[in-house]
């Protein structure tokens, strides 16, 4: 009988010693980590360790932190914490987009506008593999170092992959009851990609073209 996998949830580490800090978060970590101004706003793409950034920075400067103010939906609550914000009792808002994609009230995107704005970058090889050996320590799994290479050198390099990737090849190795290997992550990206090209074949934009047109994917790399 098949092992079923729990939805189990793993509390990430986020002391101070476990940000990964590489070229893609530097310029943020640097402003935060001198003399707080009265506002900032911290933004980047899901998983990039913004809410791991924003509490380090809140501990250290007894700011108060509005993480995912972009989903918060509340444009005069963000307003008013924008103002009651000094020097003394800094504030930081983290979002996934600059604020003129999801601010709706006019005096909180021009306040946002003139606000400094941190951009967390998505990661390069080097942050992707830490981010990725993060993941797995923070669900008490430990992967050796040629797992890691094979997965980062074959999925799209985003925090939302590495974690969703993550996800999926701890999934499996409970199923089965394995250990995480290359051939075992092999497994998971073939099965990822297959599902992807399933997928662009069922979209109603590609279902629709003409016939004899070119259906091109990208099978440029190699799972082996």
């Amino acid at each position: 009988m098949a092992q079923l996998p729990l939805p189990l949830a793993y509390p990430p580490a986020q002391g101070r010693a476990d940000f990964v800090i590489a070229a893609a978060n530097a310029d943020a970590v640097a402003w935060l980590a001198g003399t707080p101004a009265p506002r900032s706003l911290l933004v980047g793409p899901p998983g990039s360790g913004k809410t791991h950034l924003g509490r380090i920075f809140a501990e250290r400067h007894k700011a108060t932190l509005i993480d995912d103010a972009d989903r918060c939906g509340d444009d005069v609550a963000l307003f008013h914490a924008w103002n009651a914000a000094t020097a003394t009792a800094p504030l930081l808002m983290t979002a996934r987009a600059l604020p003129r994609y999801w601010v709706k009230l006019p005096d909180l995107a021009s306040r946002l506008a003139a606000t400094p704005t941190l951009v967390i970058a998505e990661p390069d090889e080097a942050l992707l593999a830490a981010v990725i050996a993060k993941q797995f320590a923070d669900r008490g799994v430990r992967v050796a170092p040629d797992v890691i290479g094979f997965i980062v050198l074959r999925i799209e390099r985003s925090f939302a992959a590495a974690a969703a990737t993550v996800a999926a090849i701890e999934s499996l190795a409970l199923a089965t009851r394995r250990d995480i290997t290359v051939p075992l992550a092999r497994e998971v990206l073939a099965h990822d990609l297959l599902e992807r090209q399933r997928d662009w074949l069922e979209d109603p934009m590609t279902a629709g073209a003409p016939t004899g047109a070119a259906a091109i994917i990208d099978l440029s790399y190699s799972l082996g």
